[in-house]
């Protein structure tokens, strides 16, 4: 059983699935979906579409030159049927699919190291922004006490603030109640008199 490739995305075709379009040169090109298909007579660019392999390995998002690649590639040459041989090319294809998804792994984790790096960053940038809007339970703990500085800070103005109104309040009151008595006795007096 061969587990073939599709032409336009790089996919996996499965026997008796996809579809299978000759050319009249006689070179077979295998498509898994008709969505590829579709692509591939309107003569798309595999490299441009986002969801390809071709794409992913152009971007850089996929490990695309390696050593372990030479092992996958197609071998039209006939050979005679030989159960030892088949038994070491078994073993050959799980180790070596076995070193390709570890490198795959590293490839991917050295491709992330600097996205972390940036994302974190990025995090900070707006965590700086927006920290008065945040809750305290998802600041980490540097803004965190920065945050209950400001907002004891803040708290304090704001008593200031209550206290210089109240006081204000109490000299209007104040005032108030003087002109009241001395408009009272100016009364008193004219009617003394």
């Amino acid at each position: 059983m061969r587990i073939e490739t599709c032409y336009f995305c790089g996919g996996p075709v499965y026997p008796g699935h996809g579809i299978m379009f000759v050319r009249n040169d006689a070179k077979c090109f295998r498509f898994c979906k008709s969505k590829c298909h579709r692509h591939f007579k309107a003569k798309h660019n595999p490299r441009k579409m986002k969801w390809t392999k071709a794409y992913r390995k152009t971007a850089g998002k996929e490990l695309a030159m390696d050593t372990s690649f030479d092992f996958e590639k197609k071998r039209n040459r006939p050979l005679r049927y030989d159960r030892t041989l088949v038994q070491t090319t078994l073993k050959v294809m799980k180790r070596v699919s076995k070193i390709q998804q570890r490198r795959h792994e590293r490839f991917y984790e050295r491709r992330m190291r600097n996205n972390q790096t940036n994302e974190t960053a990025q995090g900070l940038k707006e965590i700086l922004h927006f920290k008065d809007r945040l809750p305290l339970s998802q600041l980490p703990r540097k803004f965190q006490l920065q945050k209950l500085a400001t907002l004891h800070q803040k708290k304090q103005q704001r008593l200031a603030r209550e206290k210089q109104m109240s006081q204000k309040k109490q000299e209007q009151e104040q005032l108030q109640q003087q002109t009241i008595v001395k408009t009272s006795n100016e009364l008193q007096t004219m009617q003394t008199n």
